[in-house]
């Protein structure tokens, strides 16, 4: 999970922001993920005691550079022999386990690309989480700079797109 950034528009770090970080722990925990992984940045000394003493911490040391730093610290942080990764944010608030659920449940080996998608059937927008077989981490790794995380990567591939919009909105939360 990334959880990272400072959220300059919503006055601080969105790690920070109520529940968020507990709440989406819990999401990908009671989802079906094996194993956990915070990406923290900003503020890391006070998100840090929010993490689950269970969840692996990866400090993205260069998080200001944006989100691809934080997409890249954690992906290096995979261990050997991974079949694959799903990758959520913090300020989903709304997107909780039954997504995660979904999402992984389009797990179709080590070329695996797929993300949920939000929206009315056609016009359904991409969103997360993002599901990433082995085969395309060091692709999405290389691609991740700024903000821009792994979009470059996906828009240029055959990603599955998971049906999630009866469960969320999947709207990331910017403001208060």
């Amino acid at each position: 999970m990334l959880a990272a950034g400072a959220g300059r528009r919503m006055g601080r770090p969105k790690a920070l922001v109520d529940d968020w970080l507990p709440r989406a722990v819990r999401a990908l925990r009671d989802g079906g993920c094996a194993r956990l992984t915070v990406v923290i940045g900003a503020a890391a000394d006070e998100v840090r005691p929010l993490v689950p003493p269970d969840a692996a911490v990866v400090v993205a040391d260069d998080w200001a550079d944006g989100m691809g730093a934080s997409l890249r610290a954690g992906l290096a942080a995979l261990p050997g022999g991974s079949p694959g990764v799903l990758l959520h944010l913090v300020d989903l608030p709304d997107v909780g386990a039954a997504v995660v659920r979904r999402v992984l449940g389009a797990w179709a080996g080590p070329t695996t690309l797929a993300r949920a998608a939000y929206g009315p059937p056609g016009s359904a927008e991409p969103g997360h989480p993002v599901l990433l077989g082995a085969a395309h981490v060091a692709g999405v790794r290389a691609s991740a700079v700024g903000d821009r995380g792994a979009r470059g990567y996906l828009a240029d591939r055959d990603v599955r797109l998971v049906d999630c919009a009866d469960l969320a909105t999947g709207r990331d939360v910017d403001r208060r």
